[in-house]
């Protein structure tokens, strides 16, 4: 009855372990706090003594290793120092604390009966920054396999994926390595060119953070595709004389390093001056004209635009038109998906104008030989109408003469 009147006063404190001392009614107690520290951070182990008399106090490890008998070191682990010892109250600090110190921790006081009570240490372990791993390259018209990797943390961390501020449902693996967890969080996502550069991070929740803490991991999508070739026109009219610039614009990731300049069923101009993706001609001419060709090329496909020129005399104008067209890509290319094949044609408005000209002339003059051709017809029918008017003629004066008409008749006919 005694025993349960003295729990009942000690319970509001902590979790207790009383000794009463039977022979002298008088009851000594000890009190064990528990405790909850991050690891590589510093625990403080509490003993609190209630009408203590003197009596041995020992600390021990979970193990069951005595770390202090009343005051005095037991264990040689200088991260374990007694930095408190009253009738009141004995106190241990554990510094750098790792997952493997944590357990109960013994606070006993020997009397007549010995009685301990537990003080049980928990250890947090927070997250780092999670990792992003990638399964294979994200090329244009596929998929993209991302893995956000947690490899330690205590309790299981929290892994969310975030794009565009919107959450990505990824499939969570946990794994028990014993005193910690390993998490991860795969996701699949179709990719286009157009996603590369995109940002996507990875948020690791963790109670040890506290509240509303994260741990994040940015990631930026590199989505490789074939490169696409434009080439920028010159502005404005070009005479003779006058100089060229052509500016090859390429894109693709990776981005070519190599830019070809050629020109179609001939070489370039001795004064061509290539550098990078710019082509320059000093004093045009008239032998400058042809097509002028840009290629380049990755390992995701080939690209090509080209360029015709046209130069006139100075009388006459140079006009380049660039109309951007799409064409199919040539069978050796096809073995490159993705590539894209621009061309830029030009048509000189001086030539259209010829050929209107050209046309017109052809016109008249098929109006003019059909007419003499029909004029020609016409006499030759009425020369062919008179002849046979005349031998008429001599027909009736033969009859006239006497002459048998029918044998002249037949001469006739024959």
């Amino acid at each position: 009855m005694a025993f349960a009147t003295v729990w009942n006063y000690c319970v509001p404190l902590a979790i207790i372990t009383v000794a009463c001392l039977v022979r002298t009614a008088r009851c000594q107690a000890v009190q064990a706090e528990n405790v909850t520290v991050l690891e590589g951070g510093t625990a403080q182990i509490s003993c609190r003594l209630q009408n203590y008399d003197g009596s041995i106090v020992v600390i021990q490890n979970p193990r069951r290793q005595t770390l202090f008998f009343n005051g005095t070191r037991a264990l040689k682990d200088d991260r374990f120092q007694m930095v408190l010892f009253t009738p009141r109250l004995v106190r241990i600090t554990l510094t750098n604390v790792s997952v493997y110190d944590e357990g109960g921790y013994f606070c006993q006081l020997y009397t007549d009966a010995t009685h301990h009570q537990v003080a049980t240490l928990s250890v947090l372990v927070p997250p780092e920054t999670p990792t992003v791993e990638v399964k294979q390259e994200a090329v244009e018209g596929g998929e993209v396999e991302l893995t956000c990797v947690s490899p330690r943390s205590k309790p299981a961390a929290t892994l969310r994926w975030i794009r565009n501020s919107r959450e990505i449902p990824g499939v969570v693996s946990q794994q028990d390595n014993g005193k910690t967890f390993s998490v991860s969080s795969t996701i699949r996502i179709p990719v286009e060119r157009k996603d590369n550069g995109a940002a996507l991070s990875c948020e690791a929740f963790h109670p040890a953070l506290g509240s509303g803490q994260k741990r994040i991991r940015h990631y930026r999508l590199d989505v490789y595709f074939a490169p696409t070739v434009r080439i920028v026109p010159p502005s404005g009219i070009l005479r003779e004389g006058d100089s060229l610039s052509l500016t090859c614009s390429v894109t693709g990731n990776p981005l070519p390093r190599n830019i070809q300049w050629s020109k179609i069923n001939d070489t370039l101009p001795e004064r061509a001056e290539i550098s990078g993706p710019n082509l320059q001609i000093s004093r045009l001419s008239q032998s400058h004209n042809g097509t002028y060709l840009c290629q380049a090329q990755n390992n995701y496909g080939r690209a090509a635009d080209h360029y015709t020129l046209l130069v006139y005399g100075d009388m006459n104008l140079s006009v380049s038109t660039s109309l951007p067209t799409i064409v199919h890509q040539p069978l050796m290319w096809r073995m490159y998906p993705g590539a894209v094949v621009e061309t830029h044609s030009a048509v000189p408005y001086a030539v259209i104008g010829g050929v209107l000209a050209l046309l017109v002339f052809t016109v008249i003059c098929v109006l003019i030989v059909t007419i003499w051709c029909s004029v020609r017809q016409k006499g030759s029918y009425l020369t062919h109408e008179a002849s046979g008017l005349d031998e008429h003629g001599e027909v009736q004066e033969a009859f006239l003469n006497g002459n048998d008409a029918s044998q002249g008749k037949k001469e006739y006919l024959l």
